[in-house]
This record gives structure tokens, C-alpha cells and sequence, in this order.
């Protein structure tokens, strides 16, 4: 029992990290538009 509850543990927490990297994309490619934006109003 404590190696399925081990293993469910180690699933999520992998899953979680490539769902942080994901949204860590997500929002440098923002934060590039508004950069872009941003040199093109000067």
C-alpha cells in the first residue's frame, strides 16, 4: 500500500512540474509581446 500511495505521490508531483514549465512559456512569450509592444510605441 505505501508504494502505490508512493508512487501516485511521485506521478503528481512530476505532473506539476511540467505543468509550471508550461505556464512559465505561457508567460515569457506575454511578457515578450508587451516588450515587442512596447519598442514599437517609442
Amino acid at each position: 500500500m505505501k508504494l502505490i500511495t508512493s508512487l501516485i505521490a511521485a506521478m503528481l508531483i512530476v505532473s506539476g512540474c511540467n505543468t509550471i514549465q508550461g505556464a512559465g512559456k505561457d508567460v515569457e512569450r506575454g511578457g515578450e509581446k508587451i516588450q515587442n509592444a512596447a519598442e514599437r510605441a517609442k
